[in-house]
């Protein structure tokens, strides 16, 4: 009954201070009564309504205002039991296990340390409006949609505040028609209500658990597997299981219920908060009994270190007053050996820094001239660069006039050759009476012919040679000017005193027997076996 009262004072005093206008705070806690019959949910909800909407906004939270009450109990639930309430680190992270375990998500406990972090340097705990927006803001349930949130809430809630300890589907023996019937089975701490479905709407018994009750595990039959009975006074229940892992589990959550019964001991959760509470108490205590030991040595310490300044205080008194004397004695000689010695310092240092200035001057000066003569050698080779450069460039511009001029005279020749085919065709197509005459002519014009070939095939060795050459040349730009480049990068890392005009890129211009770019290998390749074809049916047709 105590506890029962602890816990509707705290929906009690949410309720009431959101009505205490004028804040007087006077609420007397012997005009509560409490009935046997006194539904507390009802109750809570009652509170709940008359408070929540002083304190939080649910626009723009990701749970319902049913979501909102639960947790709101589990606040109370949880709670401290001192005013005004506030649920700290230790209980937030058990609620919020408990309710990643329920949604089957995974425990991040990097990000909580981070947000136990922030919430120490703050107030190191929580209202009951911080911990629902916490919670409908979806910090920790990344991932989680509305409804695995709501349903972890739901569960949580029937766990904690409903003290359901296991629920699920099993078979159910009537008393009277001795049927088996499947129904949801909810397990409290003094008892074990069915209904028909997981919905909680129709209700069809309790069985009622005290000290007299137990429940013992029973063979096979009837079709039936895993089954089990819990005897009552008055009545006794089978029930059968889906697995025999299920039932195991089902019989140990009711032994357990009914061993606390025997024991008198509270629910499960209830004993839990208070051995959490107690463990905190008690580390309190610890910690406050170290820092009274601490304090305490600390005390002695000082207290020691005092004692021991005093006496190196007389002790230095006793010194300094027997050498106060001996000091005076000699006060006199030592000033002006001191003065004197002091003038003596002073010149040599003085003579010293003028000739460590010196020295330095002297070190720059060197540095200053070794960096101009290394300047001048590198001006130096990169004009040789250069001029190897321009060098190259004459060389290139050369070999492309001898390339033009020999692809000249190539297309020439083959001009003269076309004008030789078509002479010959004409002449084919002459009379029979001049044919005679002809083909001393056609001989003469196809040595003529051979020796075009022949000239022909010279021409077009010389400018494969002249493209090599071309290759060799381009080669030898290509590397004076990576040469030039090098040298520019060393000119502008010595603090840029010559800048470097860099030439742009030509690429190589293509040129065929018939001028730049008339026919490719291929086309002179069909052109020169048409010829020879016509030529051989000329020849035949002769």
């Amino acid at each position: 009954m105590g506890l029962l009262r602890d816990e509707l004072l705290k929906s009690i005093w949410h309720a009431f201070t959101a009505l205490d206008v004028d804040q007087s705070g006077k609420v007397s806690k012997s005009q509560l009564k409490v009935r046997d019959n006194f539904d507390i949910l009802e109750f809570n909800n009652v509170c709940w309504t008359l408070c929540f909407k002083k304190n939080i906004n649910m626009s723009h939270l990701l749970i319902s205002n049913d979501d909102a009450f639960k947790v709101w109990c589990i606040f109370n639930f949880l709670s401290e039991d001192r005013y005004p309430l506030v649920i700290i680190t230790e209980e937030i992270e058990y609620f919020l296990r408990k309710l990643m375990e329920a949604m089957g998500g995974i425990w991040n406990q990097e990000r909580f340390d981070d947000y136990k972090l922030m919430l120490n340097r703050k107030q190191q705990c929580l209202i009951a409006w911080e911990l629902i927006e916490l919670v409908g803001m979806g910090h920790f349930s990344k991932g989680m949609n509305r409804q695995t949130l709501s349903m972890g809430i739901s569960e949580v809630f029937q766990e904690l505040i409903l003290d359901v300890l296991r629920q699920g589907y099993m078979m159910k023996k009537g008393h009277k028609r001795k049927n088996w019937t499947e129904r949801w089975f909810v397990l409290g701490p003094n008892s074990m209500s069915y209904y028909v479905s997981e919905d909680l709407t129709d209700k069809k018994g309790d069985i009622l658990l005290d000290r007299n009750c137990c429940v013992e595990s029973l063979p096979d039959k009837e079709g039936k597997k895993c089954l089990f009975i819990v005897k009552c006074s008055d009545k006794s229940f089978e029930i059968s299981a889906s697995d025999k892992k299920r039932k195991q589990e089902w019989i140990q959550a009711i032994q357990t219920c009914i061993q606390l019964l025997r024991l008198g001991l509270p629910s499960p959760h209830l004993e839990a908060r208070l051995r959490r509470r107690e463990l905190r108490q008690k580390q309190q205590a610890e910690q406050g009994e170290l820092e009274e030991r601490m304090r305490l040595l600390q005390i002695a310490n000082e207290n020691k270190h005092r004692q021991l300044e005093s006496m190196r205080k007389k002790l230095e008194e006793a010194a300094a007053t027997a050498t106060l004397e001996e000091q005076r004695r000699k006060q006199t000689q030592t000033d002006l050996q001191d003065r004197y010695r002091t003038d003596l310092e002073r010149e040599k240092m003085v003579r010293q820094q003028m000739e460590e200035q010196v020295a330095q001057k002297s070190s720059e000066l060197e540095q200053y001239l070794q960096r101009v003569r290394e300047l001048e050698d590198m001006y130096h080779r990169l004009e040789d660069a250069l001029e190897d450069e321009r060098q190259a460039r004459q060389d290139e511009e050369i070999m492309r006039k001898l390339q033009t001029r020999l692809l000249e005279e190539e297309s020439a020749k083959r001009a003269e050759l076309e004008q030789i085919h078509l002479q010959q065709q004409r002449a084919i197509s002459q009379t029979q009476a001049e044919k005679q005459e002809l083909e001393s002519e056609r001989l003469a014009k196809e040595m003529a012919l051979q020796a075009a070939m022949l000239q022909l095939e010279r021409l077009e060795r010389e400018r494969h040679g002249a493209l090599e050459q071309y290759e060799e040349v381009r080669m030898k730009l290509e590397q004076a000017a990576n040469k030039t480049k090098s040298w520019k990068d060393k000119v502008a890392k010595h603090e840029g005193l010559v800048r470097l005009i860099q030439p742009g890129d030509k690429g190589p211009q293509r040129m065929t027997n018939w001028g730049p770019a008339a026919f490719t290998d291929t086309e002179l390749d069909l052109r020169k076996k048409s010829w020879q074809e016509r030529k051989n049916h000329n020849q035949s047709a002769q």
